[in-house]
This record gives structure tokens, sequence and C-alpha cells, in this order.
């Protein structure tokens, strides 16, 4: 006959997970509140498994739980795991003194089950000692096709004499890096013939020029099509590139390659993302500085915005005192003026225009009428529209990020 102590103990295992835990029972204590603690028990587990799963914040990382000294247990995930971002926090292991904070919500979790219980002794261990620091490394198998990935990165250069935008002049150029994964060298070393990586560049049509890595990529002069451009590079070369640059930096994980460069044809003030015109009047003792702008949709692509804008202007004369809307920074060691603006795009008010003012006081004007800067950046996406598509087999792309500024 199974003694009923022991008879609760598997009851109790059996509807908390098929023998999650072993849970001893005092000797001393009448049916009755035995199966009152059991039932309360099974409640407080059911609500801690509900609220993790609801969250949704689960992790693969297990626990090892002695209660009461009894033999070690496995303790499901639900219970024991709680991390923010699994990406981007790492899971380390409870330890006393180096806990992180995945660590610290998974031993509070079960804390709390202890405060409730007070019967139970809870030990913890570690099941696994796994350190994520940065981006996952990539497991890469002979058979299967090696992940790469592409940046496109485009800069316009503009130029505005005032407020005629006749005489505005605008170039644009961008970059194309190639990122590989560290791993993907040794395939490489060891594979005396690897798959050519091969690939086109599509909506090439406003491209008027493309500078190729002539050490690492070839083309073909012929291709008839204005619209795309194929491409393949010389993996002996490329293999030399890369471990030269694993043998300078072997702790890094990926190696970025600059592939090819390449202009975009512009036409004036219309390709500029952002049409700025500046009025200047100077007197001996005053400066007044207006900078009008104005978001231009037709240079951009649907949907794009603007962000973290700045427009720098020099001021000399020994300025004194600035008032300015909305307000500015005055860097009296450069005497230049500072505006940051947020975001700015067709939702913005009056459509992404308005002014910049500044009124600034002089010992020793007049000033006389500078260049000013605009910084500004727009991610995923591209001035030209080009894009990149692989051809042939034996890689895949994993990831392309686009921008310009």
């Amino acid at each position: 006959m199974i003694p009923h102590d022991l008879l609760f103990s598997r009851i109790a295992g059996h509807f908390l997970g098929t023998g999650l835990l072993v849970i001893s029972f005092p000797t001393r204590m009448y049916w009755f509140p035995k199966v009152f603690f059991f039932f309360l028990f099974w409640i407080l587990v059911v609500v801690i498994k509900h609220f993790f799963q609801k969250n949704k914040q689960l992790c693969c990382v297990a626990t090892r739980v002695s209660v009461n000294g009894s033999p070690l247990e496995i303790v499901p995930h639900w219970l024991v795991c709680f991390i923010g971002r699994c990406a981007e926090d790492p899971v380390g292991c409870i330890n006393a003194d180096h806990m992180n904070p995945a660590a610290a919500q998974r031993d509070s979790a079960l804390r709390l089950c202890c405060m409730c219980c007070p019967c139970l002794s809870v030990t913890l261990s570690p099941l696994c000692a796994g350190t994520s620091r940065g981006p996952s490394p990539v497991s890469l198998g002979s058979q299967d096709s090696l992940p790469i990935a592409v940046a496109f990165t485009e800069s316009v250069n503009a130029y505005f004499k005032g407020a005629d935008p006749s005489k505005c002049i605008v170039k644009i150029t961008g970059d194309m890096t190639v990122s590989f994964p560290s791993g993907i060298i040794k395939i490489f070393t060891n594979n005396p013939s690897p798959a050519v990586l091969s690939f086109r560049l599509k909506n090439t049509s406003k491209l008027e020029q493309v500078l190729p890595n002539q050490q690492l990529l070839f083309s073909d002069p012929s291709q008839s099509d204005s619209n795309s451009k194929d491409f393949w590079l010389n993996m002996q070369a490329l293999t030399a590139y890369l471990r030269k640059m694993s043998e300078q930096n072997p702790a890094v994980s990926y190696y970025n390659v600059d592939i090819l460069k390449y202009q975009v044809s512009s036409s004036g003030i219309q390709s500029t993302p952002l049409n700025l015109a500046v009025y200047w009047k100077c007197s001996p003792s005053t400066t007044d500085v207006r900078v009008d702008y104005r978001y231009n949709p037709e240079a951009l692509p649907s949907r794009a915005s603007l962000s973290s804008i700045q427009v720098l202007v020099p001021v000399d004369g020994g300025v004194t005192s600035m008032q300015s809307l909305p307000a500015a920074l005055w860097n009296a060691e450069q005497n230049k003026a500072l505006w940051k603006m947020s975001d700015v795009s067709e939702k913005s008010e009056n459509e992404g225009s308005g002014s910049l003012r500044a009124k600034f006081e002089l010992s020793e004007g007049p000033s006389n009428p500078a260049t000013l800067a605009v910084q500004f950046f727009s991610e995923g996406h591209t001035l030209s529209g080009v894009e990149m598509e692989l051809v042939g087999t034996g890689y895949r792309l994993s990831l392309t990020k686009k921008r310009f500024t």
C-alpha cells in the first residue's frame, strides 16, 4: 500500500506537469489541510503560468530545483524564464554574485512561489551557461546556402545660393557594402572552388556612373539592359581579402566589404529631399537670418521621412546675443547657431514646410553672409531606388539595409 504522503506527492506532481515537483508534506498533517494546501498550490501555479504565457516573454533556459532536499528536478520554462528582449539581453546563469536582470526575474518568480508556500525549500542551480554578446553566431553548414547582407548608403551634397533655385548644385553618390559572417572564411578556405557569388543590380536607370571594386568584382560591359546590371565576385580574391580582415580583427562577427560606388543623376533643386532658401540682412549692429525649408516629396520614395535634422549657421561680427524662433543653440567658440528639428514628412505641420529665424546683436559688425550646413538621414529608403538580387545558388540574402543622408 502506498503511504498517503507519497500518494499526495504523486498526485501533485501529476497535476503540476508530469512529475514537476516532489512535495514533501509534514508528517503530522490531517487530510483536510493537505487537500486544501494542494488545491491552493495548484491554483497559484496556474496563475503564474497564465501570467507568463500572456506576456509571451519566454526563453529556452531551464533551471534545476531542489525541493525539501529531494533530488533535483526540471522546472518548465514558463515558470522560471522571464526575459524582455531575447536578442539583446544576455541570458546568463543564476548566480548570487553576478546575476543579470533576466536571471533576477527568473529567481524572483521562484521566490514568490516560496513565499506563498513556506513548506517548500527551493534551491536554484543553472542547467546551461550560455552568454550572448552581440549578434548570435551563424551556423554554417557545408550544404547550406551561405547568408550575406547588403547595405546601400547614399549621400546628398547640395549647394544653395541665396533664394535662387536655379543656382542650386546637387550631387548624389552611393555605396554598396556586402557583409559576410566570420564563419564563411573557413568554408571558403577549405573549399578550393566555392560557389561564385553573383548578383544583379535593378533599377539602375537613374545611375549615371557605376564604379565596381576592380580587385573583387567583375561585370559584363556588353549588357544592353539599361535598368539592370549583372556582377560576380572573384572568389579567390574575396577569400584572401576576408582572411586578411580576419587576421586584423579576429574577434568581430561580420566583415563589411565595399563592393561598388555609384553616382545618381540629379536635376538641381528638384532632386534635393529638403529645399532651402536663405535670407541675410546685415547691418553694423545686428544681423537677421531666415532659413526657409520645404519637404520635397518628388525627390523621395513614398512615406519616407527625414530624421534628426540639424541646421548650422555661422555668424561672424562679434555676436553678443541671439534671439531665435524656434529656439536655437549658440556656440560662442565656433560662432555658429544650431537648430535641431524632429522628423519632417508630408504628414508634418504645413506638409513639412517652415522657417527658422534669428536676430544677432553684434559688437564688431557687420556680418558676412556665410554658407550654412544641413544634416539629416532617412532609414529604409534610397533616392535612386536601386535594388540588389542574388543570381544562382549557394547564397541567401539575410538582410538589406537602405539609408540616405
